[in-house]
């Protein structure tokens, strides 16, 4: 992965007039979703590269170690491998991205993966998930006990009542205990948009982010009324944009929560592809944090190899 993002001072003055043009956002969102998928082959070629940018996700109160096993064994091996020959890319090292579990299942991670011979990076969520409402010292250990465990990712969820009440310099102190925490994995701040009261607070918290040192900016943890749509991520998106013209950083983005077909896959690149560019379509700056999503790539990947869509048992359980 490229270098950790340091962050600048906090300056206000950056976000202390902006105002977002919510007609402008929707009707940009519109275009996106309105857009014709590519087909054939080309399609088959970009859900694969989807596959590439997916943070393989369990995160439900009954995972065990023996799924924690079965998801490590899908990252390593996403697609079967009779249809990968087919499209002569089985000797590419296709992965997914990066496993992502709650902290106590980081070990477990971490082992599976090592079992399985694949070195991509375990990324655990922490600080309080998916409410962030926890006391700070709680939060801050929950990163330190992950990252002991071999988590070299981490995502955190900001405490969006920060948010409501305009305290941007607390917000940005925080993020900045969480990067000191994090030590030398990546931090990716989850700004939970679904709750943070208007596009302009969206564009705010992920200013804040990116000044406090995270290396990544994401929607969403899954557990919101409202995760990740369209128009928080174009804000979300040029809020990177403008960092990146001020600074110089490059910061990636995570869409996560409610990614659950190939075809929201194609349209999340291409919109990352159309605001940012082709050099952020690479995992150091683009993941997809998904749990079913990569369910249905296999399964058009398998109609496009054989002209049908796959039984249940024809693909194996991610």
């Amino acid at each position: 992965m490229s270098t950790h993002n340091q962050g600048t001072e906090l300056d206000l003055s950056w976000i202390s007039k902006i105002q977002v043009n919510h007609p402008a956002v929707l009707r940009r969102a519109e275009q996106i979703q309105a857009r014709r998928p590519v087909k054939k082959e080309w399609q088959a070629a970009w859900l694969l590269k989807a596959v590439t940018f997916i943070d393989l996700t369990t995160l439900s109160g009954d995972d065990t170690s023996s799924n924690i096993q079965r998801l490590c064994y899908k990252a390593k091996y996403p697609i079967r491998e009779d249809l990968l020959k087919a499209l002569n890319m089985h000797d590419k090292g296709i992965t997914t991205a990066a496993v992502c579990v709650y902290p106590a299942r980081v070990c477990d991670a971490v082992k599976a993966l090592k079992a399985v011979g694949c070195n991509i990076p375990v990324a655990s969520v922490a600080t309080g998930f998916p409410a962030g409402q926890t006391h700070l010292k709680t939060r801050l250990e929950e990163i330190r006990l992950a990252v002991e465990d071999g988590a070299t990712e981490i995502d955190v969820v900001i405490n969006r009542t920060l948010v409501l009440t305009g305290q941007w310099e607390a917000l940005y102190g925080e993020i900045r205990q969480f990067r000191k925490a994090c030590g030398e994995a990546h931090l990716k701040t989850i700004l939970a948009t679904g709750e943070l009261g208007s596009l302009t607070n969206v564009y705010k918290a992920s200013m804040i982010a990116m000044m406090a040192g995270s290396d990544f900016i994401k929607t969403s943890t899954g557990k919101e009324t409202v995760n990740a749509t369209f128009p928080v991520a174009i804000v979300m998106l040029r809020a990177i944009r403008d960092f990146f013209w001020k600074t110089g950083n490059k910061i990636g983005f995570k869409p996560a929560g409610g990614i659950r077909s190939a075809k929201d896959s194609l349209a999340w690149l291409s919109l990352v592809k159309e605001e940012l560019g082709d050099e952020w379509l690479k995992p150091e700056l683009f993941r997809i944090g998904a749990s079913t999503l990569l369910s249905d790539i296999e399964r058009q990947i398998y109609h496009h190899v054989t002209g049908r869509y796959a039984a249940y048992h024809d693909l194996p359980m991610s």
